[in-house]
């Protein structure tokens, strides 16, 4: 696969010239280790580095070249998350970098490096070679690495070159990549093979929708299901949206972007499960054919479904994809979609709420997101709120009159198109980072699928 930014370019093979990184806490600077030498610690001293979380130093040798850099992680002996060292990735001038010695989680560490030189610049001249490590935590992170990256790119990338046919596209990319089945349902093919909410939201624009199913592993392995909101513009259809809301709609697809990333660390690392992936990949667009709010719409499933607001569309998209994921009776079926702003008003941008009744399966995977600074929240499928979702004129309202627990309700919608799969559950992404960090520039962003990854690593082994 070939990504915006080269993984393999953040790191390199073990090397002498490589220059050391010492990660040091505020007591080492009062107390500093004999090893760095007088020297370094003078120069650090004098340029202010006092090992407060996230400082970084170069120490140049009596040749001028770099000597040594200090990472500082403020009061503990670690970074608080294990993703920090992916500041270094920017921040250093180009060359070849180790640690002195192996971080606590070299996994997390290699993770954050890369994850934190990666540089969209498809539009634009591209920066600097990036500075590289010589990893420590093995071939998982160049693994996992690719997933994010794979993500970041289908979500920054404008909608002008990522329309309902250019996902189809990268979708078969990577499908051909892995060796992988691809079935395609598009256009008016959607109404004859009963996809007829897919085919409501996408049908006003001039990029026909379309769902996108893709198979790959032995029949015989445990099956799992990822379904995907590929939604890759959304005006809010009828009910448009203020040019504000608009602005970052292009990552709408988001949860399309992040199932095929997790789909291609399941591949890439040879599982042994038979994983689908199904992707509705639509244009919530504006033309005379829009579906309008009152419609009451047919679903896969034969519920009637009234259209509250045009521009609550996505769960409709999923609710088709979940029903025909569903009719096969998979082990685990995974939803991802940027559904809600009322889970961001819940949770904030960072930590995206899941939900499912699965208790073992929520517990299990709460301590991989832990484990890998991945962070997730569950959060309740809160039967009573089904009552808001009631209609008058239909089975049910896809939207509720209210305003409260939006991100609880569209779950709770969700829930209804679902009931063969021994586990399921949604994921209320948000996929984009807001401001940079560490680990990760402004943009596109790759959430739960790097916990999702280690539970189903270690559950399906």
């Amino acid at each position: 696969m070939k990504f915006d930014t080269d993984p393999s370019a953040l790191f390199a093979a073990r090397s002498n010239k490589a220059v050391p990184i010492h990660t040091l806490t505020k007591d080492d600077m009062k107390k500093p280790p004999a090893a760095l030498g007088k020297e370094a610690i003078a120069w650090a001293k004098a340029n202010g580095f006092t090992a407060k979380s996230g400082q970084h130093c170069v120490v140049p040798d009596e040749k001028g070249a770099i000597a040594c850099v200090l990472f500082g992680t403020g009061e503990e002996g670690e970074p608080q998350n294990g993703l920090a060292h992916g500041a270094l990735a920017r921040a250093l001038p180009q060359g070849t970098y180790r640690f002195a010695k192996k971080p606590k989680d070299a996994l997390a560490a290699d993770l954050g490096w890369a994850m934190g030189g990666y540089d969209f610049a498809r539009y634009r001249k591209k920066s600097a070679k990036p500075a590289k490590l010589v990893a420590t935590g093995g071939d998982t992170a160049a693994l996992q690495v690719q997933g994010v990256f794979m993500a970041r790119d289908l979500i920054n990338t404008p909608a002008n070159d990522m329309g309902p046919s250019q996902l189809e596209k990268a979708f078969r990319k990577i499908a051909s990549a892995h060796k992988a089945k691809v079935n395609v349902i598009k256009g008016n093919d959607l109404l004859k093979k009963n996809f007829p909410m897919v085919h409501a939201v996408g049908r006003a624009s001039t990029d026909a929708p379309r769902v996108l199913d893709m198979k790959w592993g032995k029949a015989s392995h445990a099956k799992i299901t990822l379904v995907g909101k590929g939604v890759t513009f959304d005006t809010g259809g009828l009910n448009i949206k203020p040019g504000s809301s608009m602005a970052l709609m292009k990552k709408d697809m988001g949860g399309a972007a992040n199932v095929l990333g997790l789909a291609h660390m399941i591949m890439a690392a040879k599982l042994p499960v038979r994983l689908r992936v199904i992707v509705g990949a639509v244009e919530n667009a504006i033309s005379g054919n829009a579906f309008r709010p009152g419609d009451i719409l047919d679903s896969r499933k034969g519920i009637t479904v009234e259209i509250g607001n045009t521009d609550a569309e996505g769960r409709l998209v999923l609710g088709d994809c979940l029903t025909w994921g569903d009719e096969e009776k998979p082990e685990l079926m995974i939803d991802m979609a940027t559904l809600t702003g009322a889970a961001r008003v819940a949770l904030g941008p960072d930590l995206p709420p899941f939900y499912t009744h699965d208790d073992a399966f929520a517990d299990a995977l709460m301590k991989r997101a832990d484990a890998c600074f991945d962070p997730l929240w569950r959060m309740p499928l809160w039967a009573p709120y089904q009552s808001m979702l009631s209609s008058k004129v239909a089975d049910v309202n896809h939207i509720t009159s209210g305003g409260f627990g939006g991100s609880i309700t569209a779950a709770l919608f969700l829930s209804r198109f679902v009931e063969n799969a021994k586990t399921w559950a949604h994921f209320d992404i948000f996929g984009w980072v807001p401001t940079d960090k560490p680990w990760a520039k402004t943009g596109g962003e790759a959430q739960a699928i790097r916990a999702l990854f280690a539970h189903i690593e270690r559950s399906y082994r």
